[in-house]
């Protein structure tokens, strides 16, 4: 969940480079003289990603079992602060939520608090439902859904829980839900609202692998009360989520050692990114622990210039003075930094 946009049209019909991160194909096609390999900064992957492990070649040829996609839910349930695994449904990444999400939902007017990840407006206009973006939390009055990011991609702001459980209430007795995207949400502490579960209204969506470094996997999880729950399992119908990415998911969220030295990393990792960045006079606009937003007015020229250096930024069309950039793995890659910013 890569992409951000200030409009309702579908992001897919945009500059690749503009709209999602991680197109490293579309990069070699314009800077095909960049060095190789490519250091992508452009997305909010963790770059150090979770140690996989051996897994038993049965979850490739088998059915995924029922058994296992419960133990999966129980184990996520724990490690988001859910208090009950029932509220809990695992799918095949959260894009695929966000398309059924608006299905699901009565016809009405959907507001997207905006600018934000570039993919939730095209969604629910998919869906048939009217779709504007809104600017602030007032601006959602009047929708019958809502969604925000939070932390906002890409700017890493942060709404309270104190703010948006009144909105989820308010839209449930509207018919509608609050949808509330924290793929950006496992390193922040405080910031979930998965303990405030179950709460009519109220529909989180979680992203596995952008924290544990593993997108690939394709595993996303829908927090929500016990009819919205239901509602999506029979949605997503049988055997949606596969038998390796169970047994993945099952060993990474059970692991709260690993997500807490990777929350101590992350953090240092930005602190020393925004210096370095500072000091090529660039300004920190926001962001979070897997990825910085900076200001520069001559940003677009230095994604050109780093990408020369094959080195890969996350340009944005509706904001030529910004450029986001997630963390370097390691000395290497800072050092590959540093260079280009030279």
């Amino acid at each position: 969940m890569e992409g951000s946009t200030a409009s309702m049209e579908s992001p897919r019909m945009s500059d690749p480079l503009t709209v999602h991160g991680g197109r490293r194909r579309a990069a070699q096609a314009r800077f095909p003289d960049a060095p190789r390999p490519w250091l992508d900064l452009s997305t909010g992957i963790n770059p150090v990603p979770y140690p996989l492990p051996t897994l038993d070649p049965a979850v490739f040829t088998d059915l995924p079992e029922p058994e296992d996609l419960a133990r999966l839910e129980s184990i996520a349930a724990a490690a988001y602060g859910v208090p009950d695994p029932a509220l809990v449904v695992a799918a095949p990444g959260t894009q695929i939520l966000i398309e059924l999400l608006p299905l699901l939902a009565a016809p009405g007017a959907a507001a997207v608090l905006g600018p934000t990840y570039g993919e939730h407006g095209p969604g629910w206009a998919r869906a048939g439902h009217r779709v504007r973006e809104a600017r602030s939390l007032a601006e959602l009055d009047g929708a019958s859904h809502a969604v925000v990011v939070n932390p906002n991609n890409p700017d890493g702001r942060v709404l309270k829980a104190a703010d948006l459980i009144p909105l989820a209430a308010r839209l449930d007795r509207a018919g509608g839900f609050l949808v509330v995207d924290e793929a950006f949400a496992d390193l922040e502490p405080g910031v979930s609202l998965a303990p405030y579960l179950p709460r009519p209204g109220l529909v989180i969506l979680r992203s596995f692998g952008k924290t544990y470094g593993l997108a690939g996997v394709r595993l996303g999880f829908l927090l929500a009360a016990p009819e919205i729950a239901a509602a999506m399992r029979e949605a997503l119908g049988a055997w949606a989520v596969s038998g390796p990415a169970m047994a993945i998911g099952t060993g990474a969220l059970g692991d709260e050692r690993w997500r807490m030295a990777a929350a101590a990393a992350t953090a240092e990792k930005a602190a020393r990114l925004d210096a370095l960045m500072a000091g090529a006079g660039f300004r920190l606009e926001g962001g979070c622990r897997l990825f910085r937003l900076y200001g520069h007015a001559a940003a677009g020229a230095w994604f050109e210039r780093l990408g020369r250096a094959g080195i890969l930024a996350r340009p944005f069309a509706y904001r030529p003075d910004w450029l986001r950039l997630g963390l370097p793995a390691d000395e290497a890659a800072f050092a590959r930094l540093a260079a280009a910013l030279a």
